[in-house]
């Protein structure tokens, strides 16, 4: 129970939330409080005053009986003394606590302002003030003031029960909300766990998109958007599978039929040295197959590596047409190499020229007799672009995206004249992509294709 994420982020909340209520809630009592008593002392010390200043008009027996008289019918308590402290009214009985408050009066000092003499009211049973009588600037007199603090004590109370009932309420109220706002935050989350799971058991079809802009709906589009791709990647492991044991069984049934026929008596010797090379080709075809695969599975171990040297450009496409040249006059198909001179970069060579005789390969197979091949080489500001052209037989237009996929082959009929492994425009790919750069390639079904590679010179021409 204690493991749920949506218990551990209400918990959360809810922590720091009633931290911050109580802080705030504890700010606003003592403020109010504080506020309630201070104004309670003053409206006291107001009485005291207005006593005193009709004192000073007349400071007369019957005055002094009219304001006891007056006090009596309240809550109040007014005690007016002399100069010297006698007592000359009380409106009430006075009390010990009242007596010692007079007792601690100073009446020798001439007093100016009125004061609170008694402000405890926490401890205290009542609060006391001193409103000095003077007349002509002669001190004639005083009028304290008592209130009974069980007045500001049950004001105090009553404040402190709202604050107690508020407090409920909110944290009922928090606790609520924090409930709810945990709950479409991890409802989500929850979704894409069991999403996840359903991943992890070879299920696929997951469908989270959601129209959230925040960070759980792009977590889980990413997910919509990973299952879509595992999905994709799946079927087109199978799709491989499948041309791969293909590939793999047409060679070897060959070799098979084949060495059949040659352990047969009536096997004439022309027929045995016929044989003999196709079984030779099949397995020419199928090291091929076998090593580019190779290739193919250190690309996706990140076992690929790339050494790069200062190379002429002009030099290594020289060297390439060379070793292709003799297929190529054997199809009465003419090649040729334009670059200019003085082409340095920083490429691994091998590696290019693997890229190179797969795309030469391909360009001889889809070319007629009498055709041109040609190899362009041109600067552009940082890079190197090669474009190897040809007058073949192109590609349709709705092929060209796939070209560059693995055991991709626009010849369906799997010729073993036209048709290669399908692998050779995918290494050449990651080949090229490793060195930072790009290919692609332009067709038109029926007047030829045009392949380009784009390097970068990698070299300082300063």
């Amino acid at each position: 129970m204690f493991n749920k994420l949506s218990l551990k982020i209400g918990l959360l909340f809810f922590v720091f939330i009633l931290i911050i209520e109580a802080f705030l809630f504890s700010t606003l009592y003592f403020t109010l409080v504080d506020e309630r008593v201070e104004e309670v002392m003053e409206n006291l010390l107001a009485r005291g005053d207005t006593h005193s200043e009709v004192l000073e008009d007349s400071f007369e027996e019957m005055t002094l009986e009219h304001v006891g008289m007056m006090e009596a019918a309240t809550d109040f308590i007014a005690v007016i003394t002399d100069e010297t402290g006698e007592i000359l009214v009380n409106s009430d009985d006075l009390e010990p606590e009242m007596l010692t408050v007079l007792k601690h009066t100073d009446f020798a000092e001439m007093p100016i302002y009125s004061k609170i003499v008694e402000k405890d009211w926490q401890k205290k049973r009542y609060i006391a003030t001193d409103s000095p009588i003077t007349i002509h600037d002669e001190h004639a007199g005083h009028v304290f003031m008592f209130a009974p603090t069980k007045d500001i004590k049950r004001i105090v109370d009553h404040l402190k029960n709202q604050f107690l009932l508020v407090g409920i309420i909110t944290v009922v109220l928090t606790i609520v909300t924090i409930l709810l706002l945990s709950r479409i935050i991890t409802l989500p989350l929850i979704r894409m766990k069991e999403a996840t799971e359903q991943l992890s058991q070879g299920d696929n079809q997951v469908n989270l998109t959601s129209d959230r802009n925040d960070e759980l709906g792009e977590l889980a589009n990413a997910i919509t958007k990973l299952s879509t791709d595992l999905d994709r990647l799946k079927n087109a492991r199978n799709e491989f599978l499948s041309s791969i044991s293909h590939e793999l069984r047409t060679p070897l049934t060959y070799i098979k039929g084949y060495a059949d026929i040659l352990d047969r008596s009536d096997t004439t010797e022309r027929e045995r040295e016929e044989y003999m090379g196709i079984i030779r080709e099949e397995a020419a075809h199928l090291t091929v197959l076998v090593g580019n695969l190779f290739e193919l599975a250190k690309l996706d171990r990140n076992q690929f590596t790339i050494q790069k040297q200062d190379v002429s450009i002009v030099e290594l496409l020289t060297s390439v047409a060379v070793l292709v040249k003799p297929a190529f006059d054997d199809q009465e198909i003419e090649l040729s190499v334009n670059c200019e001179e003085d082409v340095p970069a920083s490429i691994d060579p091998e590696r290019i020229q693997q890229v190179l005789l797969n795309i030469l390969d391909n360009a001889r197979k889809h070319s007629f007799a009498g055709g041109r091949v040609t190899i362009e080489c041109r600067q552009e500001a940082g890079n190197i672009t090669i474009c190897i052209t040809d007058e073949g037989q192109g590609i349709p237009e709705e092929e060209l995206p796939f070209v560059f996929d693995r055991l991709y082959r626009v010849e369906k009929s799997r010729s073993r004249e036209r048709g290669g492994s399908g692998l050779g425009l995918a290494i050449a790919k990651e080949i090229v992509e490793s060195h930072g750069g790009q290919i692609w390639m332009d067709s038109q079904f029926g007047e030829g294709t045009a392949v380009t590679v784009q390097l970068k010179r990698g070299v300082d021409h300063s």
